[in-house]
């Protein structure tokens, strides 16, 4: 059996992360969909979630397919606000006017 993440995925995904540019969002989907993996959103999550480790990259500009802000991490919504980012509500970034238009 194959494994699914290996360090070269992992690079992929946060190659694309380091793309976005400031002041928008990407989505899950969209970085997945980026890297010819259509149905791996949520690895993208995982992925994100340990980028720690990989360095410095931009993953507060990465929100799901509605524009919800990763739960638990009262940060992001800081970050986006200072690139002015422009929210729907609390939690929820207006995709319309933030999303990166790749």
């Amino acid at each position: 059996m194959k494994k699914i993440m290996n360090e070269q995925l992992i690079y992929e995904i946060l190659s694309v992360v380091e793309e976005i540019p400031e002041g928008k969002v990407a989505t899950y989907g969209q970085i997945a969909s980026l890297i010819g993996r259509d149905k791996n959103a949520r690895l993208v999550g995982k992925v994100l979630s340990q980028s720690e480790f990989y360095g410095e990259y931009p993953c507060h500009r990465v929100v799901n397919h509605s524009g919800r802000l990763a739960p638990g991490w009262k940060e992001q919504r800081f970050l986006l606000l200072e690139e002015g980012v422009s929210f729907k509500d609390e939690n929820h970034v207006d995709m319309k006017e933030n999303k990166w238009d790749c």
